[in-house]
Formats: C-alpha cells, structure tokens, sequence
C-alpha cells in the first residue's frame, strides 16, 4: 500500500492509475474517507465488496452537474426536478443509462447514487477518470465509517492500494439522501 498527501502534486495522477490498474483507493472527501474503485471494474468491485464485508449498491462521484445528468435515463422534467439536489454532502439516486457502470452497483430499477462533492481532489479525480469511481464509506459493513488516516492503515492497510492523506476529518457521511421515485424526488434519510 502506498500513501500520499493530497496536497502533493501528482495525488490525483497516483489516484488515476491505481483506479485504471483495478486497484482501490481510500480518498478524502467533503464529509468523510471514501473507497474508490472502478465503478464498471466488476474484480475491483467484488474485492471492494469483499473489504466491506457486503454486497450491495455503491455510490459513484460526479465531477459536475452536465456528467450526473447526462448519465441519467429520465425524462427532461425529472432531470430538472434532481438538479438543483446535486452537489454537497446530497445523494440522489436515480435511472441511469445502460454502460455508466457495472450492474452490480445498480439499485433496484437500474438505479444508481450519485454525488458531487464539494472537493477539489474528488472532482479533478472524477473529472480525468476514464469511468465513474465508488464512494463508499470506509468501514466493515455495519461498523461507523472511519475518518482518521492512521487507524485506516490499521484495518485495512493489507487490502488497499493507496490512500490519499487528507488528514483527520470531523465530517459525517453524505446525509441527505433522495431517490426518484415514478417521477418523484423523495428524501430517504
């Protein structure tokens, strides 16, 4: 495993190639760490679900607004109704197109979590990656989500590739949480 501050100038490249290789990252976010893999990478997802000790849906980062719209597959109005929910510590989860990632992600009704942080480091990362990446808590499933660099390394320092040093952080995970349902946007936590 290798570890690198996200204030050296080639974090993000460091980030880039280990997503392109297959390889997981744990990055900082606007709220907390994430796991990062290749969101279309099914081995990298399995190895993934395999750290968190579950299978289920996994979020994805945006670089920006026209790339989490253009990834949906809803009408004109619906895509106006999430827009404004983008961004922040906010997750929508909506239709997406058939190829944005890999089916094993996908929620119920090919539906897919997306979110923009509030991040320079995530959004130039999600901006340059050839595919979207996860943005999963870093934790064992039903364990709170870790925020210290040092106790990362502790649990999961064998089973990743890189983590991206942003310090300790004080945030929570992304909060607000909303699902387009039969057109309408309903807030789920």
């Amino acid at each position: 495993m290798n570890i690198i501050n996200i204030e050296s100038a080639d974090a993000v490249m460091k980030a880039f190639d280990i997503l392109e290789s297959g390889g997981v990252i744990v990055y900082p976010t606007d709220t907390i760490y994430g796991f990062g893999v290749d969101a279309k990478n099914d081995a990298a997802i399995n190895k993934l679900n395999l750290i968190k000790g579950r299978q289920q849906s996994i979020s994805v980062l945006a670089p920006d607004k026209k790339t989490a719209l253009s990834w949906a597959n809803i009408s004109a109005e619906e895509k106006e109704s999430i827009e404004d929910k983008l961004g922040g510590n906010t997750t929508v989860i909506f239709p997406v197109k058939n190829g944005i990632v890999s089916s094993i992600i996908l929620g119920k009704d090919h539906t897919l979590g997306v979110r923009i942080p509030h991040h320079k480091f995530c959004n130039t990362l999600s901006s340059i990656a050839s595919n979207p990446f996860t943005t999963t808590s870093v934790n064992k499933h039903g364990s709170f989500p870790l925020n210290d660099p040092d106790i990362i390394i502790n649990i999961f320092g064998h089973d990743i590739d890189l983590l991206i040093d942003g310090g300790n952080l004080e945030g929570n995970q992304s909060s607000v949480v909303f699902k387009l349902d039969r057109g309408e946007l309903i807030q789920i936590r």
